[in-house]
């Protein structure tokens, strides 16, 4: 367990609220994200092991891999504005 998850909104919720059939029925899920004290520590720690499924951090699979794209395209565009 990371030190993080034993203040997060969720402990104790049913899991399958975070793995919901589609995209579109993640609503539940990232209302609990909202309120969460800890949110980004968990979007980070799911980006960081690259978890493929459900909402962490208040983001879907495919939210979380376009955050990911969109980090590295700036990251490049830094790298390349310094050289």
């Amino acid at each position: 367990m990371q030190s993080w998850q034993a203040s997060a909104s969720c402990a104790g919720l049913e899991s399958s609220i975070f793995y919901p059939p589609s995209e579109e029925e993640s609503g539940r899920a990232k209302a609990v994200c909202a309120e969460c004290p800890v949110q980004q520590d968990c979007l980070e720690f799911a980006i960081t092991v690259r978890e493929k499924e459900g909402v962490w951090g208040g983001a879907t699979a495919a939210e979380r891999q376009r955050l990911v794209r969109r980090r590295r395209r700036e990251r490049r565009a830094a790298l390349a504005s310094t050289g």
